[in-house]
């Protein structure tokens, strides 16, 4: 009985640390970097859809590295872009877009940090092989 009820607090124990640790709540940071990589695969996810609409084809790229300062411009010329907003995936798109500028500007301006201001790296990302299954 007492191996048992050691056993039990030592589970008890492990749960509560996992809870603890999985309730932290994000950094701006995480938060950004999770939002851009959602953004960039809901993007690559429209363009390569079986149903895509001709408009899709003329939307500006979107892949979004929050390192690069050009990302901003990027992200502000997406939200603006005039076309497809009778899309309900495009104007969700350009929501999430929306919502991320915003943190970047106002909530994390101080958290980010700009590795490189290579607007050209937005237009032709060089991708790292993904990785083996």
């Amino acid at each position: 009985p007492f191996d048992k009820m050691k056993m039990l607090l030592r589970l008890i124990a492990l749960l509560s640390a996992v809870l603890l640790t999985s309730s932290a709540p994000p950094t701006c940071y995480s938060r950004v970097l999770a939002l851009s990589k959602e953004i960039t695969e809901s993007f690559r996810d429209l363009q390569t859809s079986g149903e895509m609409d001709p408009c899709v084809e003329t939307l500006p790229k979107l892949y979004l590295d929050i390192h690069n300062y050009c990302v901003l411009a990027k992200l502000r010329d997406f939200v603006a872009y005039p076309r497809c907003d009778r899309m309900l995936q495009v104007g969700a798109l350009k929501e999430k877009a929306r919502s991320l500028y915003t943190i970047m500007i106002s909530y994390c301006r101080r958290d980010l940090v700009f590795l490189t201001d290579d607007c050209n790296a937005l237009e032709n990302p060089v991708l790292s092989p993904a990785a083996p299954s």
